[in-house]
């Protein structure tokens, strides 16, 4: 993870990962602004490259080459990535409203998430319709379509509505890719049909006649059904009706018109044009708010409106970039005027492409061999980003410093240690004031009723469990990072079989101005605080400093009977061992800090992390489990070993049966894993007899730490799948059977490792 050695003055928001937004991020990267902190909110991880949509369709390009992967670049750019979807802006107080998480604050704001296929109020349409747009949604919708033409026979009637570059590039990309599918199976293509709905009387209307007639051709020699002048009425499940009554018949329908803006923006108190898209200046500034930029699809220029096309957000990239860095740095943003026309190129679907430019046009493989290389060209741009360089202390840019007052400045350069460290106590209560833990009435002295400690009970019958986790963040979003920590200091409470019931949180926030800090604070422990109150832990207290990195931690007490606590101790013969979570965590952030893990990747791993060990405790518990443990940073391997010399048994582990995280066999086959494997790999004289284990590919994910990982458990053999099938049906998808317990042979090498030979 790449941050800033300096202190936060302004905070730089980018909405959406568009094609403006990745130049920016580029260039940032190459040329950091000391003092402003980067945060890019973004509905998707992986941003679609519009140009090669139509050749990912048809199968010239696979799904990493057509996608500009936003986690390195943001690591790259030492940018946040908070991987969520806006929803409205707060102009007022400056900050961005969001789907899932808190309201994200900003002094400058950037909007590039282009537009989605305008439904005209046409009934049924957006009920009954796949939209181009988000394209990622469409790309899901895609997969489930080849897999219904693959599995059933025809006829498969697909429809594309909407003529323009878009949705002839579209049609012809599916049926192209669709044919050779149902070719390859022996198939022959007599059970597709296509056809292509025009509103206006002629296929790409805003081209000349010399393009039109080059497609009109195209269509004709691939047997499309082109409907043009048709004013659609309505569209139900299987049909299009048009404005005279007629009803065509459809198993398919994708939905590519004119572009139009999410409905969210006519909330936002922007000025907005017609269609909804933001008015912006020759210098992409907003028209009314000179701190709000807008780029790409979703602006519209008043001096120079323009199509909507990709090829004019590539082109403000570098302008945005400018102008962004100008008014963060106090000086006038300068006007920009986009070029009148551009080169067009339109593929065909097969490796062939039309170009088109100043009413001339020409067609062939050339043209798609010349297309295929400026796409390509552009896509390095945000692949082959340059190594990270190691971090080092950097001051204020000049411009910045001038904007804070000198006492700011003063006051983040000379900290003090020792409780001079300690967050300041306006600051902290405003963090905190919107922050509402759980009730509990086992709680006497908390948060309620600030006093020099917290005084909690503990019932009749029952005995405390105690434990404290605290680590620095390894990911930007301290939202996140809040569950995460939250969750993982949490599961030993309940892998103990206990019930939480109160924690004290100890928080290190990086240095800043007090109203960056705060956002830190809040943002932090709003994360943690969702995952502490679902889980019954009152937040009672803590204590909060300044330092060079977030990190956080908490010390939890829990609740049990004293009769029904779980412990490493107690595995029996017999038994069966459960894991209720997927391994990897370490390996893929590891590579995530040397920006070699894809984005999915890491969200897949956060996705695992921030889920819970509540339910899977309680599972376990039920179904009768002996003994418990939570997989953290001693690996598989070594919390194993605890169990078993606590149990006086040896195990089995079926290396082939161990679940892993999406991406960590790839990391590991690189070589990248985490700096706590060397001491892991370490406990291997435990282990038996390898019989060529060292050799297996999941080998070294033994050894890998993990953090919120899941819980290994150990339970009667005749109960196992029942519990797996539980387990599965509360949403751990990935629980498995990963060996099974065997009397004590040698209490020194007490595990050995089984696997089918290849």
């Amino acid at each position: 993870m790449k941050t800033s050695q300096g202190a936060i003055v302004k905070d730089l928001v980018l909405i959406g990962g568009g094609h403006s937004h990745v130049i920016a991020l580029k260039m940032f990267g190459m040329n950091p602004l000391p003092g402003v902190r980067i945060t890019v909110i973004a509905r998707d991880v992986d941003t679609p490259y519009s140009g090669m949509l139509p050749g990912y369709l048809a199968d010239h390009y696979k799904f990493d080459e057509a996608h500009i992967d936003l986690r390195p670049l943001c690591q790259f750019a030492g940018a946040r990535l908070y991987h969520d979807e806006a929803i409205s802006i707060d102009l007022e107080a400056k900050q961005v409203v969001c789907k899932g998480r808190p309201a994200v604050p900003y002094d400058v704001l950037s909007i590039n998430i282009g537009s989605t296929p305008s439904f005209n109020g046409i009934s049924g349409a957006e009920e009954f319709t796949t939209p181009v747009k988000p394209i990622n949604n469409f790309v899901d919708r895609w997969q489930i379509l080849v897999k219904r033409v693959l599995d059933y026979p025809g006829p498969h009637r697909i429809a594309v509505v909407g003529a323009g570059a878009g949705g002839t590039e579209l049609l012809l990309a599916a049926q192209y890719r669709l044919g050779n599918l149902l070719a390859e199976r022996g198939r022959g293509k007599d059970g597709l049909e296509f056809h292509l709905f025009s509103k206006s009387e002629t296929i790409l209307p805003s081209f000349d006649e010399g393009v039109q007639r080059r497609f009109e051709k195209i269509l004709t020699a691939r047997g499309v059904h082109v409907h043009t002048g048709v004013e659609i009425e309505k569209v139900t499940s299987g049909a299009i009706t048009d404005a005279d009554g007629t009803a065509i018949d459809l198993d398919e329908i994708l939905w590519v018109t004119a572009a139009g803006a999410p409905s969210w923006l006519r909330q936002s108190g922007l000025p907005l044009d017609e269609e909804g898209f933001i008015q912006v200046r020759d210098t992409l500034q907003s028209i009314s708010h000179t701190d709000v930029f807008a780029a790409g699809d979703i602006a519209a220029v008043v001096n120079h409106p323009r199509p909507k096309a990709g090829v004019f957000a590539v082109r403000q990239g570098l302008p945005l970039t400018e102008n962004l860095r100008r008014v963060l740095v106090g000086q006038p943003a300068k006007p920009f005027s986009p070029q009148r026309s551009f080169l067009a190129l339109i593929s065909t679907g097969d490796k062939q492409a039309v170009a088109a430019k100043w009413g001339l046009s020409a067609q062939g493989r050339w043209v798609w061999t010349w297309k295929n290389w400026i796409d390509q060209r552009f896509m390095r741009k945000f692949s082959e980003l340059p190594e990270m360089a190691a971090e080092e202390a950097i001051s204020l840019d000049p411009g910045l410093a001038d904007q804070a007052t000198l006492s700011d400045i003063s006051s983040i350069a000379m900290r003090c240690g020792g409780c001079g460290a300690k967050v300041g106590a306006n600051v902290l209560t405003r963090a905190l004031a919107d922050l509402k833990p759980v009730a509990n009435e086992d709680v006497l002295v908390g948060l309620h009723a600030p006093d020099d400690a917290a005084v909690v009970q503990i019932p009749d019958g029952k005995v405390m469990v105690h434990t404290v986790d605290y680590f620095r963040a390894f990911i930007d979003d301290a939202y996140v990072f809040g569950q995460i920590a939250a969750n993982h200091a949490l599961s030993d409470i309940f892998a103990m079989g206990a019930e939480a019931q109160s924690a004290l949180a100890i928080a290190t926030v990086p240095y800043g101005l007090e109203a960056k800090v705060e956002t830190s604070i809040r943002e932090m422990m709003a994360g943690a605080l969702d995952v502490l109150n679902e889980a019954g832990a009152t937040l009672i207290g803590g204590h909060t400093s300044e330092g060079p990195e977030l990190a956080l931690g908490f010390s939890v007490n829990g609740l049990a009977d004293r009769e029904a606590i779980l412990r490493k101790g107690g595995m029996l013969a017999g038994d069966v061992l459960i894991l209720t979570k997927p391994l990897g965590t370490g390996t893929l952030f590891a590579a995530n800090m040397q920006q070699k893990a894809k984005g999915r990747w890491i969200e897949g791993a956060l996705k695992s992390m921030v889920q819970s060990n509540r339910q899977a405790a309680q599972c376990l518990f039920n179904h009768g489990a002996s003994a418990c443990t939570d997989i953290t940073g001693f690996g598989l391997l070594g919390h194993t070993v605890e169990m078993t010399k606590a149990s006086g048994v040896d195990v089995e582990i079926d290396l082939d049966s161990l679940p892993v995280l999406d991406g960590a066999q790839e990391t590991v086959r690189l070589g990248i894993l985490s700096s706590l494997q060397p001491a892991n790999v370490r406990l291997r004289r435990a282990i038996r007899n390898l019989n060529g284990a060292r050799e297996h590919e999941r080998y070294p994910l033994i050894f890998d730490p993990q953090t919120s990982g899941g819980l290994l458990g150990s339970l009667p053999a005749e109960r196992a799948q029942s519990c797996l099938q539980a387990l599965r049906d509360l949403g751990y998808a990935e629980a498995t059977i990963v060996g099974r317990v065997t009397a004590e042979t040698n209490h020194l090498e007490p595990v050995t490792l089984i696997s089918q030979p290849n």
